[in-house]
């Protein structure tokens, strides 16, 4: 060994060196130690485990928003239904009131039921307009 070193330059020594201490470090690989003098590894771990956890909560957001546009497509349908409902109600009472035959008499009790009759419609179709058995008595 010492005359190896010998003949070896100072180059050469270094290289022997380099190649010694992979060795070691190699061979403690295989025995399961780790070296990892900046703590890399951790550091790897917790910027994994943000991610994970903006990840989750991102999903859960997703599906928070979907649930409340499903809600609100749902009333918007409901409310669409009921302007509609409204609309056809008042069409046909506009119509009924202008084709009858006391359309421009003063006002009699056949045309004042018929009148009552279409707020009825219209409190049952939209319960919360003024005038409304429901609004005046939640005021």
């Amino acid at each position: 060994m010492r005359g190896l070193m010998r003949t070896l330059t100072p180059l050469g020594r270094l290289v022997l060196v380099g190649v010694a201490v992979l060795l070691l470090a190699l061979a403690g690989r295989g025995l399961g130690l780790r070296w990892d003098p900046f703590n890399l590894q951790q550091r790897r771990l917790e910027v994994a485990d943000a991610r994970a956890t903006y990840a989750e909560s991102d999903a859960e957001a997703r599906r928070l928003e979907a649930a409340g546009q499903g809600r609100q497509a749902a009333r918007v349908e409901i409310h669409h239904r009921q302007t509609l409902a409204v609309q056809r109600a008042t069409v046909a009472a506009v119509t009924q009131a202008r084709s009858a035959e006391d359309a421009n008499d003063p006002l009699d009790l056949v045309r004042a039921d018929r009148l009552r009759a279409h707020d009825r419609e219209l409190c049952r179709l939209a319960p919360d307009l003024d005038g409304c058995a429901a609004a005046s008595g939640s005021s």
